[in-house]
């Protein structure tokens, strides 16, 4: 049984999921200063068509994810607006609805996999169940990556049985990501099948995504739906640019269970749709 408006806002404060939430702040800062500065990996694979400051960054964060509008609120805790995040489930579960409807070619996939899996697990199946069809494109494609050492360390493209993409170690591991490596590699993979480009019947309609995952796929022009933290401000901003249609704020990183009712609230949200 999903909950209703009241009762979700209910949980989301608290778990944690929005609300005070335990990103601090002085790491929120200094990611949307990053930004602002063109770091490709707070970029998340998205091009951005104007120069943002980090002022111009914190005043999305407000109006978008909820953040504390104070720019001298410069240390302890965040927050994320509980009923933006649940405006935006809905915006989320109303495209989802529309693709489940018209049987639409999807992509899923994470760079929050410890976490985030489940909720993504769920809509696939959503979809599967209602005729989409969810792709797998690119699975075991390797890549290296840099860790905080200098050391490159192998990553590699992986499924989940439902179909949601995530990255791997070499033992395996699932690992959490920014990078839009592999949702590139997919799309190319996409591509490379004359059938299956941009303006084949192969290309997929919807994104539903994170991280890297959702910022490339929208560079690329897909309509995207998909979760951000009030540290990951690239998608927030992309939005605010037009090249993300749906960005629930949320905290990433709590227990699995507790996105259970967020994720009933989406599906029921997308099956009335």
């Amino acid at each position: 049984m999903a909950p209703d408006r009241a009762e979700l806002r209910a949980h989301l404060v608290a778990t944690m999921i929005a609300g005070d939430v335990a990103t601090p702040r002085q790491n929120n800062l200094l990611h949307y200063r990053r930004l602002a500065n063109g770091d490709p990996y707070y970029q998340l694979g998205l091009k951005f068509d104007r120069t943002w400051t980090e002022r111009d960054v914190l005043d999305v964060m407000v109006e978008r994810c909820g953040v504390v509008a104070d720019p001298l609120h410069l240390y302890g805790d965040d927050t994320i607006d509980p009923e933006i995040t649940i405006d935006a489930l809905e915006a989320m579960g109303d495209r989802i609805g529309a693709a489940a409807r018209r049987r639409e070619t999807v992509l899923l996939a994470t760079g929050h996999p410890a976490t985030l899996t489940p909720v993504y697990e769920e809509v696939a199946r959503f979809l599967a169940d209602a005729g989409c069809r969810v792709l797998r494109p690119a699975e075991g494609w390797t890549y290296d990556v840099q860790d905080w050492r200098g050391a490159w360390t192998p990553r590699r493209l992986v499924y989940a049985l439902a179909g949601v993409a995530m990255v791997v170690d070499e033992r395996g591991a699932v690992q959490h990501s920014h990078d839009p490596d592999a949702m590139e590699a997919m799309l190319a993979e996409l591509s490379a099948d004359g059938l299956s480009g941009p303006n084949g019947s192969g290309w997929p309609d919807l994104a539903i995504a994170d991280h890297g995952f959702a910022g490339a796929a929208g560079q690329a022009g897909i309509d995207t739906v998909g979760f951000a933290d009030c540290n990951d401000p690239a998608l927030f901003t992309g939005a605010a640019e037009g090249k993300i249609d749906v960005v629930v704020p949320l905290d990433d990183g709590v227990s699995p269970q507790h996105y259970e009712p967020m994720t009933a609230y989406l599906l029921e949200r997308a099956a009335r749709a």
